[in-house]
């Protein structure tokens, strides 16, 4: 049986976010190494979207040993190629572009509408025979795990659905546009998640599609509450310091498609996490508010819920800039087609470079950032008091307080 850190209640939730997924992989070696040696998986609850759901069920089939799995995670993301996550051979570009093509010309009545732009196939593959799915349950009966979950959005009824796979007693629940469903977690289940829309295409479970779990997460924290958390440590992949204002005096090019596609995976991906992170911080100084006796009505049923955010130092698109010569010629081709050579289209690369150059450079960002905190981070993960909120200064600036 597990041996238990002091609180047993805190989650780890990790958003989507392409290639930049690496830079959570960061985060968790530095927690590997300051936890005592051979420690076991020290978060109950495991929540992940997309590239977090990936890492989210590595660590659920590795719980026993936590820092075997954080290694095994730091193997394949630090030794990343494009053609380890979709077909990147000159015939596959060309034959999706001219797809596309000839779909938008004809109306798909000779070709047939394109299922996404990019084949995902070789992913596939590589999910397959590195995660063994039913550890999870292994996890779970001794005791080194009490739910992990993973959340997809639904083409054919427009709501997101949380897969998970728990202790007894965990139990589904229904919320408009949201739904968390009990399941024993299979590769389809993460294959839907990362689904991104138009990019991968979307995947079949139990009759019904799915795509990628930010399409429809308004409350990305929601599900790690529902299983119990009452404290969430949050890995988020975005800088979060504004760009500058434009300047009114000088005309601003138009945007490519390639910079409307990263501005809209930006969205995606962590818009719906700062909206949830404002929603609760508010609920707990409304909480914290009223003495626990005093406490009438629907407070009683709310509980404050401690939170610790570890978000990116850097601007990730400036890094994915200087890598972005790492991609295949194919596919720096095809980018260069939709518009792909100006700084603008950095957002879209940060996303989609997965070469080993790039990643590993998030890796040790991700391990210097957490390292950074590590007093904070360590106590936070031990199940020592802490504040309700700990985030970067510009991140807890907009939490902190009821102002506009």
């Amino acid at each position: 049986m597990a041996n238990r850190f002091a609180c047993n209640n805190t989650a780890l939730v990790m958003p989507g976010g392409g290639a930049r997924g690496a830079f959570q992989v960061g985060v968790l070696k530095a927690i590997a190494e300051l936890l005592p040696a051979k420690a076991c998986n020290p978060f109950p609850v495991i929540s992940g979207t997309s590239a977090g759901a990936i890492n989210s069920v590595v660590l659920a089939t590795r719980a026993r040993h936590y820092n075997i799995a954080v290694k095994e995670l730091e193997r394949v993301w630090g030794h990343f190629h494009s053609n380890h996550v979709f077909r990147t051979d000159s015939w596959t570009m060309f034959k999706s572009s001219l797809h596309w093509m000839a779909a938008m010309v004809f109306g798909g009545l000779i070709v047939g509408a394109p299922r996404s732009l990019l084949d995902n196939t070789p992913l596939r593959s590589l999910l397959s025979r590195n995660i063994r799915f039913p550890r999870i349950q292994t996890s779970i009966d001794n005791g080194y795990l009490d739910a992990v979950a993973v959340t997809a959005a639904s083409y054919g009824c427009a709501r997101s659905t949380t897969f998970f796979q728990a202790v007894p007693g965990k139990h589904h629940w229904a919320r408009t546009r949201r739904l968390g469903m009990r399941q024993d977690l299979h590769l389809d289940h993460l294959m839907a998640s990362i689904a991104v829309p138009m990019i991968f295409p979307p995947v079949s479970i139990d009759g019904e599609y799915f795509g990628d779990g930010a399409m429809r997460q308004a409350t990305p924290l929601s599900p790690a509450i529902h299983l119990g958390a009452d404290r969430i440590l949050v890995i988020g992949v975005r800088d979060e310091t504004a760009d500058p204002a434009a300047d009114p005096g000088s005309p601003q090019r138009f945007p490519s498609l390639a910079q409307i596609a990263g501005y809209m995976l930006d969205t995606l991906f962590m818009d719906g996490l700062y909206s949830d992170l404002e929603r609760m911080t508010r609920i707990n100084q409304l909480v914290d508010s009223v003495e626990p006796l005093k406490r009438t009505g629907t407070l009683i049923k709310m509980r404050p819920i401690d939170t610790m955010v570890i978000v990116p130092s850097k601007d990730l698109r400036a890094i994915a800039h200087r890598h972005r010569k790492d991609l295949p010629l194919p596919l720096r081709a095809l980018l260069r087609g939709i518009g792909g050579r100006n700084p603008g289209e950095n957002r879209l690369l940060s996303y989609l470079l997965f070469e080993r150059g790039y990643t590993q450079e998030l890796i040790d960002l991700g391990y210097s950032d957490a390292m950074a905190v590590k007093d904070q981070l360590r106590a936070f993960v031990m199940g020592e008091d802490v504040p309700r909120l700990y985030a970067p200064s510009w991140v807890a600036r907009d939490l902190s307080s009821f102002g506009d």
